[in-house]
């Protein structure tokens, strides 16, 4: 892809209308784009900031069916997240891999509970199953987890659930969308939106944020699928629209992988306040997390609380035998749930809060697609593009992304080494760090990426800053914020020779995204 090539489609198209003009580039938004490509609709894709700025590069990590919906009794909502699971491991199988989860057991009555609990599970993921669950011994838990905490330990139950690098999935979607014929556009923003004489919604005007020139372009849809600020696009169409969205943050610790040695992951169904809490395996590192905080407002760069930290310390202290603190943690990352507001709801609850999809269309023809979660995405789009196809007179084509194959697929090479997240775009990456042996250095020694990567990134990705580079096109903002700091200026020096960028601009580059990365960090 080349940001380029892009912005020079959207001028050439001119007064032309698009099919579908899909505003926010997170998993929704690219998910949209995808399917609506494929259906052969003229397709453009806006996001103002990078793709994956906002909440699709902040998750979990895990592609799952949802085993606390269960005890919501939303059997619905895990039914279908369990089948686009199957799917998501079937069309990208170089990024969604199956990983096995540890429910340890301190308490007498808890391996029948959550024995019987995930054998409903179990069934439930009937044709896409990742595996049978079952009840393990104190010893067969020890050996799958040799730091789990020992004292009162009984046993564990063990159940199979997927992982997925959430951004590399993301780039691969809208990398598909464009394989496809679609326009996508990072750095672009939605300022305005253009009616017909009846009012109704039929362009969006445009910002190009690095040179800032301004272009109306028309379209039979506009799609809303920008998450935590849906309900800013809405009132644009409807200055008086009352909000859809109840914004909860939830925030992650990243650790050193020796507190979770082994390829098992912890679940802790309920903790001291009833959250659930996660210790995951991750790019040879261990995650711990989330916390379910609502908060007043959505941001880009979300803050941890400081009550927050303490608790995924806290938590994670109970069931690991080497307890973690501030000075173990390498990064914190914080991501922010778009959560769809329940009428009567209580605010305040948010874990209460469906995970489940909605989507609105307003009294402009303005539609909005809101909620879910990164593993139903693909459903989340296909419902979207036919509500599209309907209220744009759009012809009648049939969704084609349930056997698609994702951009990079590759079989049988997730998690095989460090550049298999890639696909294959990994053979490309090779070539060029066997070129050169300056791309062929690894960037940080605590880190597992080449030069060549940042090259990649620049050259196919649309990489634009050494943020866009180090957190979402590599994670290594994510995995190692001091480690991500000391290669800022590498990064930018081999950025500026990709994009044809001076001095000055690597200066700002690298003080800017400093100033970033230190927020990454907990104080001391």
């Amino acid at each position: 892809m080349n940001r380029d090539t892009m912005v020079r489609a959207v001028r050439e198209r001119g007064a032309e209308p698009w099919d579908v003009v899909v505003i926010g580039g997170g998993a929704t938004g690219a998910g949209v784009a995808v399917d609506a490509a494929l259906r052969g609709y003229a397709t453009l894709l806006v996001e103002r900031e990078d793709f994956g700025k906002g909440t699709s590069s902040r998750s979990t990590k895990l592609v799952h069916g949802g085993v606390r919906y269960l005890e919501q009794g939303n059997v619905s909502l895990v039914m279908e997240a369990l089948k686009e699971r199957g799917l998501l491991r079937q069309n990208a199988p170089h990024l969604v891999h199956d990983l096995e989860f540890v429910v340890p057991n301190y308490s007498w009555w808890e391996a029948p509970f959550y024995g019987i609990g995930m054998k409903i599970y179990d069934l439930l993921a009937v044709k896409y199953s990742f595996g049978r669950s079952k009840i393990l011994s104190r010893e067969e838990t020890l050996k799958r987890l040799p730091t789990i905490e020992q004292e009162g330990l009984r046993g564990g139950v063990v159940y199979h659930d997927g992982q997925f690098d959430d951004t590399r999935l993301l780039m691969h979607l809208v990398m598909t969308a464009a394989d496809h014929g679609a326009t996508v556009l990072n750095y672009c923003a939605a300022v305005g939106l253009q009616r017909d004489g009846d009012g109704f919604v039929n362009g969006v005007e445009l910002e190009d944020r690095e040179t800032g020139e301004r272009v109306t372009v028309n379209a039979k849809c506009v799609v809303n699928a920008t998450g935590i600020f849906t309900d800013e696009v809405r009132r644009m169409a409807e200055p008086g629209a009352e909000g859809m969205v109840s914004p909860s943050q939830g925030i992650h610790l990243v650790l050193e992988k020796s507190f979770l040695r082994g390829n098992n992951a912890i679940m802790v169904p309920r903790t001291s306040d009833g959250r659930v809490m996660f210790a995951i395996p991750w790019h040879g590192h261990t995650v711990v997390g989330t916390t379910d905080t609502p908060i007043d407002a959505p941001s880009y760069e979300p803050k941890p609380l400081e009550e927050e930290i303490e608790f995924v310390l806290g938590t994670a202290g109970e069931y690991l035998s080497r307890k973690p603190s501030r000075s173990d943690v390498l990064s914190i990352y914080v991501g922010i749930r778009p959560l769809v507001k329940a009428a009567g709801s209580d605010s305040s609850k948010t874990s209460a809060l469906s995970r489940d999809h909605t989507i609105h269309i307003d009294g402009s023809g303005l539609l909005t697609i809101v909620g879910g979660k990164w593993t139903t995405y693909r459903h989340m789009a296909e419902d979207t593009v036919n509500h599209a196809a309907t209220l744009g007179k759009l012809p009648d084509v049939a969704c084609k992304t349930a056997d698609l194959k994702i951009h990079g697929w590759r079989e049988g090479v997730a998690e095989s080494d460090d550049l298999s997240v890639y696909g294959a775009d990994a053979d490309a990456i090779r070539s060029l760090a066997a070129g050169s042996p300056d791309l062929a250095e690894r960037l940080h020694p605590e880190l597992p990426y080449l030069a060549a990567e940042i090259v990649w990134a620049a050259r196919e990705e649309m990489s634009r800053t050494v943020d866009d580079a180090l957190a979402r096109r590599t994670r290594a903002l994510l995995l190692n914020a001091r480690a991500a700091i000391a290669i800022a200026p590498k990064v930018a020096g081999l950025l500026a020779k990709e994009l044809g960028r001076d001095e000055a601009w690597q200066r700002e580059q690298v003080s800017a995204f400093t100033a970033l990365a230190k927020q990454y960090l907990p104080s001391a």
